[in-house]
């Protein structure tokens, strides 16, 4: 799958992914998908529930934790380091371009 960025072995940040890739990101090693787009941020992006019917039915965890660019709350800083310390494998983080999931991994991490 392109334009994946690892920033440790075990968690990386993408763009949209869509519900098509989900068994992809599976056998790449992934066990969890973490969505921070909040629906209907962009006409033509695939819903939450989209994302997560493809990710169980490939046998990913998915979970929602929407940031609005730049309105990052410190619930949502708690929620995403819950969120990936808690998984139980590989961690996929996704927003529009990567870059929120990123920065919300840089929050936890420093």
């Amino acid at each position: 799958m392109q334009d994946i960025k690892h920033i440790t072995p075990d968690f990386a940040v993408s763009p949209q992914i869509a519900p098509v890739q989900l068994a992809e990101l599976k056998a790449a090693g992934f066990t969890t998908v973490i969505c921070n787009r909040p629906d209907h941020e962009d006409a033509g992006q695939p819903s939450f529930a989209e994302i997560k019917a493809a990710a169980q039915a490939s046998g990913l965890e998915a979970l929602h934790i929407p940031v609005t660019p730049g309105q990052t709350t410190k619930y949502d800083v708690v929620a995403f380091d819950t969120a990936v310390t808690t998984a139980q494998g590989k961690v996929l983080a996704y927003c529009r371009t990567g870059a929120r999931a990123q920065s919300l991994f840089a929050a936890i991490r420093g």
